[in-house]
């Protein structure tokens, strides 16, 4: 198993806003990508019986390779007996997580660096310097990745159900296959969380808690929320949802004007933050390994 990451490295890991942003602001955008990388861990919720069957698995294995075979079949059978419970539970999903791991990259350059690192990616291909334009272009990530590896339902039981079939036939080697075979079939599911726009969503929000008190800070929140915005479609961070980054930039733009002119913003920011929301939320990607 993966060890974890604590919340408290992946927070090391993030740097600062843009370069033009004040320490509250900082703060506010580092808070925001904290409380995401913990809102993943908690989503994400592991399931005990499943990891209980794995490490049943991999004990029926070592048994196998000692010539222990009634060992073997204890533990194949303690294995299934884990995985009955999950089966018996209702709406039991096809994937269960057994895993996660959390990491975050972040972009450390500015806005305009990003085309002149894409350009020189380029030459590098052009160059077929391959290895040096992709280690180029990884650094061209603003993201959180949570790693989930999965146990497939459908099928793992199966598996530990016919080598114990084998066993008992005697057939020793078949049975190590097939659970050599069962633990690698193991999927891992990557989630990729776009950083600026998490961190765009919490500065206008934060921008619209304080905006009656304190006006200028607030517009410094919605000029940082514009850059995050920018940043995130630079670095070509896409999103399902029918709203586009020009719509959110247009109506952070209009918030500022609204503001600037001491007009009422709630409605504004309630429909501004909703769009964010449903913006970010389908933003992320799942990608199976």
């Amino acid at each position: 198993m993966k060890k974890l990451l604590t919340s408290a490295l992946v927070a090391s890991i993030i740097a600062t806003s843009s370069f033009g942003a004040d320490a509250k602001t900082n703060n506010v955008s580092k808070n925001a990508v904290t409380k995401a990388e913990q809102k993943a861990q908690n989503d994400t919720k592991l399931v005990k019986e499943a990891i209980k069957a794995i490490e049943y698995t991999q004990e029926a294995l070592v048994y196998l390779n000692k010539n222990d075979v009634k060992k073997a079949k204890e533990a194949l059978k303690n294995a299934v007996g884990q995985l009955a419970i999950v089966l018996n539970a209702p709406n039991a999903p096809y994937l269960l997580p057994v895993d996660i791991q959390i990491e975050a990259f972040k972009f450390a350059g500015k806005l305009e660096d990003v085309a002149k690192l894409v350009a020189q990616a380029k030459v590098l291909v052009a160059q077929n310097k391959l290895p040096q334009a992709r280690a180029l272009l990884n650094t061209l990530r603003d993201e959180i990745v949570i790693k989930t590896i999965n146990l497939p339902l459908a099928t793992y039981p199966a598996a530990l159900n016919l080598a114990i079939k084998y066993l008992n036939e005697n057939k020793v080697k078949e049975a190590k296959d097939v659970l050599a075979m069962a633990l690698a079939t193991l999927v891992e599911v990557d989630t990729i969380i776009p950083i600026p726009i998490v961190k765009a969503e919490a500065l206008v929000l934060e921008a619209s808690k304080i905006v009656k008190k304190d006006k200028k800070e607030a517009l410094k929140y919605l000029e940082e929320a514009k850059y995050q915005l920018a940043l995130a479609q630079t670095l070509g961070y896409t999103s399902t949802s029918d709203t586009t980054y020009k719509m959110l930039t247009d109506a952070i733009v209009n918030l500022e004007k609204e503001i600037k002119a001491n007009h009422k913003t709630e409605g504004l920011f309630e429909k501004l933050l909703k769009k964010l929301k449903d913006f970010k939320e389908k933003s992320i990607t799942h990608v199976n390994k």
